[in-house]
Order: C-alpha cells, then structure tokens, then sequence
C-alpha cells in the first residue's frame, strides 16, 4: 500500500487543480546528512560514548567469567563447602542479571544520545528543505531516502473536507 500512496497522491493533486502548475520536488536527506561536517562529528561522538560504555560492560563480563572459573577451580578442588559455593554461586548469578540490564540500559543512552546528537542536525536540514520549498514554489517535496513527506502547502490539506464527509464537523 506504501508504494502506491505517493503516485496516488500526486495524482490526485494533479486532477484537483488541472488549470494551476504545480512544482513537486524531492530531496535526499540521507545524502546531505553524509555531507554535513557536523554529523561527521556526532558519529565521532557516539562512537567514543559507545566504547566508554561497552569496555565498562566487557570489564564486568570478564570479571564475572574470572570469578565463575575461581569458584569452579575451588569447588574441584574440594577447598569451599557446599554451602559456600551455593552461596557465591548465587552471587555470580545475581551478577550476571546485573550486566544483562546494564545492556539494556546501554542500549537506553546509546538511543538517548544518538536523539542529542542527530535530532539538531535532522531539524537543520528539514527546515532547510522546508525553506527552499517556500521560496521556490513548491507545493510538496519528499524525502527520497524515506519515501516521506517533508513539505505541503497548507492550501492541499483536504482534512476538514475528510472531517466533514465522515461527519466529524
């Protein structure tokens, strides 16, 4: 159905004002986004924060590993009781939930701070497509890259004429 909308739209739009041209265009925010020195500096940024973050979880990994391999060693060689290799055995495992929501709270900031860097960047360049959009004329344009609507003249918004048909008024 994706794929049909845009022609569909376009289409109609065309048959609604047959006696008046209209200028559509579309743009690849994807490419600008690879050009802009900036983004080029928040993926350094993300990388860097994504590092400090995962060698804090890997030290931790390690560490469990190592301590998991100590208690092994010493529950074979007979030098731990049964209750003390329950009870570090429960420690170990209370460990290994605490790294599992560690990820997921990586995953949190990572998301987190991938929003602070880019959403900047991403406003820039819609509001610039959105000014070249008015200053040159043109009723619609789409993102390429996403096949989504970035700009409409307000003038082609039939939603109160959608309200009104299904009696929303």
């Amino acid at each position: 159905m994706n794929k049909y909308f845009v022609p569909v739209l376009l289409f109609a739009l065309l048959l609604a004002t047959p006696g008046q041209a209209q200028k559509f265009g579309y743009c690849n925010s994807v490419a600008l986004l690879s050009l802009m020195p900036d983004v080029k500096a928040a993926d350094s940024d993300l990388n860097a924060f994504q590092t400090q973050l995962t060698k804090k979880g890997q030290e931790r990994v390690k560490a469990l590993q190592d301590n998991a391999a100590e208690l092994e060693r010493k529950k074979e060689l007979g030098t731990i009781s049964p209750k003390d290799y329950e009870a570090q055995s429960a420690k170990l495992t209370e460990e290994q939930s605490s790294i599992a929501k560690y990820q997921e709270e990586v995953y949190q900031k990572l998301a987190q701070k991938r929003k602070e860097l880019y959403e900047p960047l991403l406003n820039k360049v819609n509001k610039a497509m959105e000014d070249v959009a008015k200053e040159n004329g043109y009723m619609l344009v789409f993102d390429l890259s996403t096949q989504v609507l970035i700009y409409a003249e307000e003038s082609l918004d039939v939603t109160p004429l959608v309200k009104a048909k299904l009696g929303l008024n």
